[in-house]
């Protein structure tokens, strides 16, 4: 069973953490165990498997859920969003790469040696280019490993047509993102209010979303995304710096 990150209240390597269990819809808490005798003989019905651990007050005040685990639904479900949103849609892309992608005629070009930086606009390029002129905004981050996988190379090649666009992409070493304590998911967050977390296969397919508005969860996408953003550089940017070492 997979765990996904929701919380911590660590700032120095100690362990008060949130996480849930998408499969059984569980929290599991990570703290310091309690040993306290006086304490453990004042819990009750208590099973040979449990244990027990202390946490900060604060790390469930801000990170405890407060509804109740969305249900996947398909990515077509909020379509709508990309245009209905008041002011910022921002996405994390954490993924080494997608079938999306790997399907798709523009990477045989790509692998061709084709130059996919100038295609001509599509329905997704025709709809950033009307929301931005409207004033809204555009942005993701791409976590990109060293080396970069062909995944990532592909989307930084094909990245330029996107900005041209309007969209503001920029790029974020894997090895940066560590300390960041970033979800280890897939994420659009629109106007710090609407969270839609993608699931993917192991094959790199894109399952469905989950969303939700539930504070706690939009509260963790916009600490990821503040923290993402502030250390990520512009991909023209980026992909200069990995032209100048090939």
């Amino acid at each position: 069973m997979t765990l996904r990150f929701i919380g911590t209240t660590s700032d120095d390597g100690d362990c008060p953490t949130l996480y849930s269990i998408p499969e059984t819809d569980e929290v599991l808490v990570q703290g310091e165990r309690e040993t306290d005798p006086e304490h453990l003989v004042q819990l009750r019905d208590v099973k040979p498997s449990e244990t027990f651990v202390r946490v900060p007050r604060s790390l469930l005040t801000r990170y405890a859920p407060r509804d109740d685990a969305p249900t996947l639904q398909p990515f077509a479900s909020i379509s709508h969003l990309f245009r209905e949103f008041r002011h910022t849609a921002w996405r994390l892309e954490t993924r080494r790469g997608y079938a999306s992608d790997r399907r798709s005629p523009k990477w045989a070009r790509w692998q061709a040696g084709e130059d996919i930086a100038n295609d001509p606009a599509n329905a997704w390029r025709e709809n950033v280019a009307e929301q931005t002129a409207a004033g809204k905004r555009f942005e993701r981050v791409r976590l990109v490993d060293d080396p970069s996988t062909a995944g990532q190379r592909f989307l930084l090649a094909s990245a330029p047509s996107n900005i041209a666009a309007g969209e503001d992409i920029r790029m974020l070493t894997r090895s940066q993102a560590a300390p960041l304590r970033l979800p280890d998911c897939d994420f659009w967050l629109f106007d710090s209010k609407i969270l839609a977390r993608f699931a993917f296969d192991d094959e790199d397919t894109t399952l469905g979303v989950y969303v939700t508005e539930d504070p706690a969860e939009v509260l963790t996408a916009c600490q990821a995304r503040d923290a993402a953003w502030h250390h990520a550089v512009p991909a023209a940017e980026f992909a200069e710096r990995v032209a100048s070492t090939v």
